[in-house]
């Protein structure tokens, strides 16, 4: 049986104001999203996106083209009924963050860790005023309640388009502090996306490459680059 898919029904994508935002209209008629809610973003940017993905479509609509309409869906119909558990298991991240567990060995890898994270964690004590333990190995390391509550007060503060991209932004890296340091700038996000991967490069370099390792690779790192971007279109226009 031949896999269903939308065919493409508009002749135009255009945007206009929605009280406070923007809407996408499909030879003018609204949007919606999955659940059938008015797809409203926050910034004409967004918007603008949202419609150029849509008139990018050819006969057949494919939505692994549109990330940024399926972003905002997701700020729409996944996070917005259930922001603060969102907004939860986002910040539980703090507790196991990637940058707090160092291998033991060998001495090479343990280096390039350092290198990479020591610099996250010292500006996350300075700038988010939130100091992290390390350790080595897998044994849990238990972090000051006054920290990890501070974190969560940052994440519970975003709304629901900012939460859908710092989501993917932490979930993707491992790391509350690589999410944090991508939205406030700390460092460029392809060097932030670089150093959460010390681990994985690591073993690339002792047993090979593999092609479909290497292609799911890509697609997460265009995954990160793309939730730092959305998070940014927020407040643009």
């Amino acid at each position: 049986m031949a896999e269903w898919a939308a065919k493409r029904f508009w002749e135009k994508a255009t945007v206009e104001k929605a009280g406070d935002g923007y809407q996408v209209l499909l030879d003018g008629r609204k949007l919606r999203t999955p659940v059938k809610s008015e797809l409203i973003v926050p910034s004409r940017e967004m918007a603008e996106a949202i419609a150029a993905e849509w008139d990018a479509q050819e006969e057949k609509i494919d939505p692994m083209t549109m990330p940024v309409t399926r972003s905002a869906n997701a700020a729409i119909d996944k996070v917005g009924p259930m922001h603060a558990e969102v907004a939860a298991l986002v910040a539980e991240y703090g507790g196991t963050d990637l940058l707090c567990y160092r291998a033991e060995s060998p001495e090479e890898l343990v280096k390039r860790q350092s290198e990479a994270w020591d610099p996250l964690l010292e500006w996350a004590a300075d700038a988010l005023s939130a100091p992290l333990k390390t350790t080595t190995g897998i044994v849990h390391v238990e972090q000051d309640t006054a920290t990890l509550d501070s974190l969560s007060k940052r994440v519970l503060g975003m709304d629901n388009f900012k939460l859908a991209a710092f989501h993917d932004l932490v979930g993707m890296s491992g790391s509350l502090i690589i999410g944090f340091a991508a939205i406030y700038g700390f460092l460029p996000v392809p060097e932030l996306w670089r150093r959460s991967r010390i681990d994985e490069d690591w073993q690339i370099e002792q047993w090979g490459e593999d092609d479909e390792a290497t292609a799911t690779e890509a697609r997460k790192c265009e995954g990160f680059e793309h939730a730092a971007r959305f998070y940014f279109m927020v407040n643009n226009g």
